[in-house]
């Protein structure tokens, strides 16, 4: 029995970037030697174990070979006679493709390290156009790496153009496009995915609606100031002008709400965070109502973050007018108290009409403030 680190945690070190998971692949072992030692099966398509005291997980070395559509079409071969090079060469990448044995000497059959050194995202084997997946996992890549100078080799991006137009993007579950997805967007050059997306032609088969709407420069500014995945999601949508777009989209990869939700408002109002200063009372009092920034203010501000980002892309400003003031224009529907009104005998639909009486006199009398200033 041989045990070695392999991926993500190699590919890391190498690069001088911390290393938080760390995958490890045990060659000429059986199963039952596995669980003898105490490791624990998880595992459901091949066999995985978890560590008894470090809770890592182990994998026996396996093969695999293409017996379906999309991801998960694999059959795969687990036994003591697969060798170390037998289970790299099912990898993506050859970065990804190199192991440290327990005297920590680099295991590397493809040339991951030189490959690694020059800064070329490059498949292992021709087996890479198996797995449709690998397309959105290498743009992924790309945008993580961008800082660093990686590029995708030709003959990979050509191989990505091949499954592209093959129809085996469309076998992807939802599920698994998303996280990629989402985990591309949290990356520092989120944009970078989306280029290479469509460079390979991915972006016309997986996000269509967004293969004609120009750069990702609202996306990009949003990874700048480190926002949210949700407020990420909304700027690269931003430029949708069809709600049903969006709403495709959403629905498409199973998006998580909060995502879809400020994704919807965006579209639907960001016209308004454009036009801010020349609203006039009711059409803002309309506006925070529609938010509710009453229960839930921080939608309102995740909303002028995504049209900031945007405004950002064409037009960088340390400030935007517009976004001081929407947020005072809260501030003064918020601060209206409803106490005086329940206290006056007023419920239901009454005390409804009347907060929102009150509410718009506040907005009349900040609008009229910051127009005397």
């Amino acid at each position: 029995m041989q045990i070695y680190k392999v991926g993500g945690a190699v590919r890391d070190r190498l690069l001088g970037r911390p290393v938080s998971d760390v995958d490890w692949l045990v060659v000429g072992a059986t199963v039952e030697e596995m669980q003898a030692k105490g490791f624990r099966p998880v595992g459901a398509d091949f066999p995985v174990f978890i560590h008894p005291k470090s809770g890592e997980e182990y994998a026996l070395a396996r093969t695999e070979r293409k017996s379906g559509r999309g991801y998960g079409g694999f059959t795969f071969h687990a036994s003591p006679e697969v060798t170390l090079e037998q289970d790299l060469i099912r990898r993506d990448l050859t970065i990804n493709a190199m192991a440290e044995d327990a005297q920590g000497n680099l295991c590397d059959p493809y040339n991951g390290k030189a490959d690694l050194d020059q800064r070329i995202l490059r498949h292992v084997s021709p087996a890479f156009a198996e797995d449709p997946l690998r397309v959105l996992r290498v743009a992924r890549f790309a945008a993580r790496y961008a800082e660093l100078g990686f590029h995708v080799a030709e003959p990979t991006l050509e191989l990505m153009r091949q499954i592209s137009v093959s129809g085996e993007l469309q076998a992807l579950t939802a599920e698994r496009s998303w996280k990629e997805i989402e985990r591309a967007l949290m990356e520092d050059r989120p944009q970078v995915f989306i280029e290479v997306l469509r460079d390979c032609d991915a972006l016309q088969q997986l996000l269509p609606e967004l293969a004609s709407t120009g750069d990702s420069g609202a996306l990009q500014q949003a990874a700048l100031q480190q926002q949210p995945l949700h407020v990420r999601w909304a700027c690269l949508l931003h430029g949708l002008a069809d709600p049903q777009q969006i709403k495709a989209l959403n629905q498409r990869f199973k998006v998580p709400r909060e995502c879809q939700e400020l994704a919807m408002l965006v579209g639907e109002f960001a016209t308004h965070w454009q036009r801010a200063l020349q609203l006039d009372p009711a059409a803002l009092l309309d506006l925070l109502q529609r938010f509710d920034v009453y229960r839930r203010p921080q939608r309102f501000e995740d909303f002028i973050a995504a049209c900031e980002m945007a405004a950002r892309a064409s037009q960088p400003a340390r400030s935007y007018a517009q976004t001081d003031f929407l947020r005072g224009a809260a501030t003064a529907a918020r601060s209206v108290d409803a106490k005086p009104l329940i206290e006056s005998g007023l419920t239901g639909q009454a005390l409804g009409e009347a907060l929102k009486a009150e509410r718009l006199k506040a907005l009349i009398e900040y609008a009229h403030r910051c127009r005397e200033y």
